[in-house]
């Protein structure tokens, strides 16, 4: 005798759990890219940078590329945890999107346009992952992730 498998059906609570987990693993991919890319940008020291000479949180310019690749980096690996549907991406890319904030914020003189583009994805990020009930999740692969207790 052979048994079937049936998956339950999902419920529309699960698809828009499931869209809105894409979403920010997408978003956050994009950002770490992005982030990645200003990173190399300073560090070469390229001309795009605005100077600003008495700014309260003057690093040079070389250390905030850095700090900006950094960040770049860890965005896309927590981005590409959170397509596998990983709990600790989800916590994680709430973390490093508020790092991406604040680094962004503080060097906002620096690249201003740029770095309201970035707050204001790395919002949308946050509020994708935090709007998500944890039992409602979907794997990409089509099975239902249990609920942790």
């Amino acid at each position: 005798m052979t048994a079937t498998h049936t998956r339950p059906e999902d419920t529309a609570k699960q698809e828009w759990a499931t869209g809105l987990t894409v979403f920010g693993a997408v978003m956050l991919l994009l950002v770490g890219l992005l982030d990645v890319l200003r990173g190399i940008m300073a560090i070469a020291e390229d001309d795009v940078f605005v100077t600003t000479p008495h700014y309260v949180f003057g690093f040079d310019l070389t250390s905030w590329g850095w700090i900006h690749l950094a960040l770049g980096v860890i965005a896309a690996v927590v981005g590409a945890g959170l397509l596998r549907t990983a709990t600790w991406a989800r916590v994680a890319g709430v973390v490093i999107a508020a790092f991406v904030i604040l680094a962004n914020f503080l060097s906002m003189p620096y690249y201003p346009v740029w770095s309201v583009v970035m707050i204001t994805l790395s919002g949308f990020i946050i509020w994708a992952l935090c709007v998500v009930p944890r039992g409602n999740l979907s794997d990409l692969s089509g099975e239902c992730v249990p609920r942790d207790r």
